[in-house]
């Protein structure tokens, strides 16, 4: 099929193009539509493929026959289209309410209302600063291994004095469900009040009880669904058994064998140095990407990025998301309770998610654009290499037919952008553990 596309400047995101399809290719859709109806329909007095026009039009309808035709060529001709003016579309293309049907000998014309992510620009175009942790592993970092290691060795003691639960402690608690919190019902369920993945008001209400207390929790969470606003209520009426307090083994000399197999506190530090070191090696590239992208993403001028984009964004997050659960073999409803996430919590993440994501992407594009980089076909063909596909040059041929071959060169071109940045941006080598460490300690004295 050939075509011929003439486009005016975006406007707000809105690209106008028109499409122009040649007659020949106009005639050759009409008669293919004639043909497949003759074959898919049996037409009293002749044979199934043999119904002349006038049959068919006299039952099925000329403009009926138009219609399937000329949604026959728009359905062929727009990736055409896509790959002309080499966009990536946001949404739907929008050819109108009731599009002009096609006519045989004639040329087919019309109009294209594309939205597509805006040209924007950035404040700032030099690569960013950055701060990155050292290769080395730092004193700072061992010392938070170790912790976490010994943590793995914690005890719960109870407590002995008449207090109420605080800090960190670990409840036990027999849990009676009354509304919404069958997972947290049962005899002796444990429940530490650090725990990020229980509800924060369930948590509020254990803190300062008391062992043998009984009392009802309760809470309404408000949400919208369908346009309309919806409560649901969360209540348990809960006894506590027991406040038990962790208790972490200091590291010695004489347990640093029996609990690690390490002959001296030193050896152990050794080893977990090489396997911070080792981490290092394979995380921080990836970090440095993330980082830089970050930071680029804070130089986009534009205020609020369009909500057709972000709602793109966020279906795409959605499906990553949902496809590496089935690979898992986890449905969305056990990851949620698992973390005791509500699902209102879990899509209003996955929006924040979006929204950072298309605000760096945008940038990426902005910073794409002024290097002005460029794909070739080779690095087409590298990235299907890359993904492993069996016959690339068939797999870059169905791309063309698809319209999807816009969308890989846009996915070089930001690679592109981010190796432009990691190898440009200025690095601060920062002791991060450490800085945070020293936080924790200033923040515990303000509160002594």
């Amino acid at each position: 099929m050939k075509i011929t596309v003439n486009t005016e400047k975006p406007e707000s995101g809105l690209l106008v193009a028109t499409l122009t399809i040649g007659k020949k290719d106009v005639d050759a859709a009409i008669a293919k539509t004639y043909k497949d109806i003759a074959r898919k329909y049996a037409f009293q007095g002749f044979r199934r493929g043999r119904a002349p026009r006038p049959v068919i039009d006299g039952i099925v309808g000329r403009q009926a026959v138009l219609a399937e035709a000329t949604n026959s060529l728009l359905t062929e001709a727009e990736p055409l289209m896509i790959e002309q003016l080499d966009i990536v579309p946001v949404g739907q293309i929008d050819y109108g309410e009731e599009p002009a049907l096609a006519q045989e000998k004639t040329d087919y014309t019309i109009e294209a209302k594309i939205n597509v992510r805006p040209d924007v620009e950035l404040d700032a175009y030099e690569a960013p600063t950055i701060n990155m942790p050292p290769e080395e592993a730092t004193e700072a970092e061992i010392d938070q291994q170790i912790k976490l290691l010994l943590s793995y060795r914690t005890q719960f003691k109870d407590v002995e004095e008449d207090r109420g639960a605080e800090g960190s402690d670990m409840l036990l608690c027999d849990v009676e469900n009354i509304s919404n919190l069958r997972e947290y019902e049962g005899q002796n369920r444990m429940f530490s009040l650090d725990n990020e993945r229980l509800h924060q008001e369930w948590r509020d209400g254990l803190r300062g009880m008391k062992k043998d207390e009984e009392k009802e929790i309760s809470w309404t969470v408000e949400h919208e669904h369908d346009g309309e606003k919806h409560e649901a209520t969360f209540a348990a009426k809960v006894k506590v058994n027991a406040i038990r307090v962790a208790v972490t083994p200091e590291l010695t000399e004489d347990n640093v064998k029996e609990d690690f197999g390490f002959e001296t506190i030193e050896e152990l530090r050794e080893a977990v140095k090489e396997e911070i070191e080792a981490d290092k090696k394979a995380s921080l590239p990836q970090l440095k990407e993330d980082r830089v992208v970050e930071a680029i993403g804070e130089h986009l001028t534009l205020e609020e990025v369009p909500a057709s984009y972000t709602e793109q964004v966020f279906n795409e997050i959605a499906n990553q998301f949902l496809t590496q659960l089935q690979s898992q073999n986890m449905s969305l409803d056990g990851y949620l309770q698992s973390r005791g996430a509500s699902p209102d919590d879990f899509v209003a993440d996955l929006h924040a998610q979006a929204e950072e994501r298309a605000r760096q992407s945008l940038a990426l594009d902005a910073l794409a654009a002024h290097l002005g980089l460029e794909v070739s076909e080779d690095e087409i063909r590298e990235e299907f290499e890359k993904a492993g596909v069996p016959d690339v040059a068939s797999a870059i041929k169905d791309f063309l037919n698809e319209g999807r071959l816009p969308a890989v060169r846009e996915s070089i071109r930001r690679t592109k952008a981010v190796q432009w940045l990691v190898e440009n941006a200025d690095v601060n080598v920062v002791d991060e553990i450490a800085e945070r460490a020293a936080g924790e300690d200033d923040a515990e004295s303000d509160e002594d």
